[in-house]
């Protein structure tokens, strides 16, 4: 029968002792038995806009997946991730810029970018072969962990989605567009994940998976079968499964079969949302109509348009159209600290429910009150804290370079969200 559990949270503390309880009572039985297995976490890392935003996958969730998987005696843990070909093909670093590097080096965990791997073939659409990482199908133990976002082109994206982030390098996640959502379900088939942690702490809906809204829902979905998981997700946030891309290949491939259908149907979901659907501009509406998409993938797969979208003025003006979600933004973030502003701080305690190393916030960046005890060797720069501040009473020193289109673009969203 199938696993299935919905987990509601809210904050830090309460992620990592619900997932730790969750995984312990109900999928401890799913893990090796031997603690020398290779364990692999595969996160959404779609682009720099970090958790807060509804883009990526929550760090605080998969901190809470690590102390899970050390708490049970495991040594061999990697995340692996093969981020957004246009900011792999920019020479910029999603990895890094989310701070998962600084979460794997705190937890003492491998990090490791797909797009730099050495490739096992699986079988797309009209015999075109495409390469994932072999990290994905040498793991002993692979934990899918997508985050719960509308996707313009899919639908949506969760478990099956992301695992186009297994695909190396920009030339073979161009091949998943010649037949998108059956491409999916063909990659689905040739890497399968052992189980399944949905992100919807801070889920997306609208026009996603970059430009949407953040939705704060608090729910994190466990299970072991991502067609499962995928069709309870849709159910939650209201949303005609028979509209999600993969899904509808999945029903027509017979791979959902009643007994999926039933089991979603019947199970008693505490909480429902009604997203909003992905709706595009008209001129991205017009060119991803799947009776014309074909044409401009052929263009799009072009040495000159891959030039042409290199260059700022043309980027800047697929973002305008529509076109293009992401602002691949070279300047980088340089961090000088943090500080708090006492006068604006009303100790909410909001911060503190965002920060993965459960600092002691906002009160050691009281600098007047002699209290530092090491926060900054435990600190990974996400800025998490400064961004949920509803009073904006946490201050940041340095140049925020790549964040300032997050602060320009979510910033009052998220700390009225928060609230």
């Amino acid at each position: 029968m199938f696993r299935f559990d919905a987990l509601y949270v809210d904050g830090v503390r309460e992620i990592k002792s619900g997932i730790k309880q969750l995984l312990d009572e109900k999928y401890s039985d799913m893990f090796p038995s031997d603690k020398k297995s290779k364990i692999l976490i595969k996160p959404n890392l779609n682009s720099n806009m970090n958790a807060l935003t509804g883009n990526t996958t929550d760090l605080r969730v998969v901190a809470a997946v690590i102390e899970f998987l050390k708490g049970r005696g495991y040594k061999d843990i990697t995340i692996g991730e093969g981020t957004n070909s246009g900011y792999y093909r920019s020479n910029i670093s999603v990895i890094e810029r989310l701070r998962y590097d600084e979460l794997g080096l705190y937890y003492g965990v491998m990090v490791k970018d797909f797009n730099y791997s050495d490739t096992v073939p699986v079988s797309f659409e009209r015999g075109v072969k495409a390469g994932v990482a072999r990290e994905c199908t040498e793991a002993d133990f692979l934990i899918n962990m997508p985050k719960l976002k509308t996707h313009f082109e899919a639908g949506m994206t969760v478990c099956l989605k992301n695992l186009i982030g297994c695909l190396v390098g920009q030339e073979n996640k161009k091949k998943v567009h010649g037949a998108l959502s059956d491409n999916i379900i063909n990659l689905n088939q040739g890497v399968k994940p052992h189980l399944h942690i949905v992100d919807g702490v801070i889920a997306m809906e609208g026009l996603g998976p970059t430009r949407g809204t953040p939705l704060r829902s608090g729910a994190i979905f466990v299970g072991d079968d991502p067609y499962i998981v995928d069709l309870m997700c849709a159910r939650f946030a209201s949303f005609p499964y028979q509209k999600i891309g993969p899904l509808a290949v999945a029903k027509r491939r017979g791979l959902i079969k009643d007994e999926h259908l039933h089991f979603v149907n019947d199970f008693p979901l505490e909480r429902i949302h009604r997203f909003k659907p992905p709706t595009a501009g008209p001129l991205a509406t017009f060119i991803h109509s799947p009776k014309r998409q074909k044409y401009f993938l052929a263009i799009r797969r072009t040495p000159l348009f891959n030039y042409l979208c290199s260059t700022e003025i043309v980027g800047k003006l697929l973002y305008l159209t529509g076109l293009r979600q992401d602002v691949f933004i070279r300047d980088e973030m340089r961090w000088e600290g943090l500080s708090l502003k006492k006068g604006k701080c009303t100790d909410c305690g909001i911060c503190a429910r965002y920060c993965l190393t459960e600092i002691d916030l906002p009160h050691v960046l009281d600098k007047a009150a002699g209290m530092d005890n090491g926060w900054q060797q435990r600190c990974i720069h996400c800025l998490y804290c400064f961004s949920v501040c509803p009073e904006s009473a946490i201050e940041f020193h340095g140049t925020q370079g790549f964040m300032e289109e997050q602060v320009r673009q979510y910033g009052d969203v998220i700390k009225e969200m928060v609230k």
